[in-house]
């Protein structure tokens, strides 16, 4: 069974920096396209990165160059720094993970991705 746990939320004022983490247990995460995704209050899920099992990464335009998605096979974990915080930046953040075998190619489709994380808190400050 494979699940997803986040952990590295918290609350952090305007121009400070958090990183998250979401591990993959019970399988290797080589393989696997990842994601995060962040929901505030009263708006829709939307996708912050995500990276294919080739390691190519994309970025919504509202985090591009203040957040860098990286993921360590190795340890089963993605990461996501996020610096340069803004308070528009305040959701609930998950990370998502899906894979169709050895290769996948990522998306900014929630319905893509098949296994979510329990979700960490981000709240900033201005």
């Amino acid at each position: 069974q494979v699940q997803l746990v986040n952990s590295g939320g918290g609350s952090v004022e305007a121009g400070g920096s958090l990183r998250l983490s979401c591990t993959i247990s019970g399988r290797n995460s080589a393989g696997y396209c990842m994601a995060w995704f962040r929901q505030a209050p009263g708006k829709e899920r939307e996708a912050v990165a995500s990276i294919d099992s080739d390691y190519s990464i994309s970025y919504a335009d509202s985090v591009k160059g203040r957040f860098t998605l990286s993921k360590d096979n190795a340890k089963n974990t993605l990461y996501l720094q996020m610096s340069s915080l803004k308070a528009e930046d305040t959701a609930m953040y998950y990370c998502a993970a899906f894979t169709i075998g050895r290769y996948c190619v990522a998306s900014f489709s929630a319905d893509e991705y098949a296994y979510w994380g329990q979700g960490t808190q981000v709240t900033v400050s201005s």
